[in-house]
């Protein structure tokens, strides 16, 4: 054993070929260790580039569907508004019912002329029968199938349209009748023709159907007077009126009916 030991002890360092070997093992162990610890990186790296590719679709995901449940609860505020308006309206008439429907279609090429509503035959509905919508006169009844039936909305622009009897309560009491005769597509506005009172008629003044023909109620609620001009001739007045419903927006009507 102290020989052993004597011997080990001057042996302080390696023989020359196994310094060689030593050598060569080593350098293998850096040639072959170096492009695997590289390859464990590059692993690592797209596993964790992977994971977050995976984390973000699932984020986008939740971001898009947060969006749509935004857009859900405004439509559903947007239609409980109407729906409110609608029963408010609904409660102030007095000598006429009213049927209740939904708009089912309006195309781009008729949006300003006409809307369908799931009413017909059925459910009472006659041609000519005024339409309202939120907060006043929209239109009429010009078609009436077994379960839907078409609207001629008042923002239509054809001359044979429009002819409602309306009349204009002015702030001094008088009556000042006309029918409507137009729309005016680059303002939104109606215009009420056929005037020939010299009633003094100023802006905001109320205008409601008047009743005549027998068909629509008096007093269905039409609009505001915008302004006041002359015809073509220079001779009648020309009344520009701002509507009280939105055609652009309608979703929930009443089919009104003289009792």
């Amino acid at each position: 054993m102290a020989g052993s030991v004597a011997l080990r002890n001057k042996k302080s360092t390696p023989t020359l070929v196994q310094q060689f070997g030593n050598d060569i093992v080593g350098f293998t162990n850096n040639v072959v260790s170096y492009p695997i610890n590289g390859i464990k990186s590059g692993l690592d790296s797209v596993s964790e580039l992977m994971n977050s590719y995976s984390e973000n679709k699932i984020l986008k995901k939740q971001v898009s569907g947060l969006a749509q449940v935004k857009v859900r609860d405004q439509t559903l505020a947007d239609e409980n508004a109407q729906l409110k308006k609608e029963l408010k309206l609904q409660k102030s008439l007095t000598d006429y019912s009213t049927v209740t429907a939904a708009v089912i279609s309006r195309t781009p090429s008729s949006w300003q002329s006409q809307i369908i509503i799931s009413k017909g035959q059925t459910d009472g509905i006659r041609k000519n029968m005024p339409v309202l919508s939120q907060s006043g006169l929209i239109g009429r009844i010009s078609e009436v199938n077994k379960t839907n039936s078409k609207v001629e909305l008042l923002s239509d622009s054809n001359d044979s349209s429009n002819r409602f009897a309306i009349q204009i309560k002015t702030s001094s009491g008088d009556v000042v009748n006309g029918i409507v005769t137009g729309y005016k597509k680059s303002t939104g506005q109606l215009i009420m023709g056929q005037v020939t009172s010299d009633a003094d008629i100023k802006k905001n003044d109320k205008v409601v159907t008047s009743g005549m023909g027998g068909v629509t109620p008096k007093g269905l609620y039409v609009g505001k007077v915008a302004k006041v001009g002359k015809d073509d001739y220079g001779l009648a007045k020309k009344i520009y009126i701002t509507p009280a419903a939105d055609y652009n927006d309608i979703s929930v009507v009443s089919v009104a009916e003289i009792d």
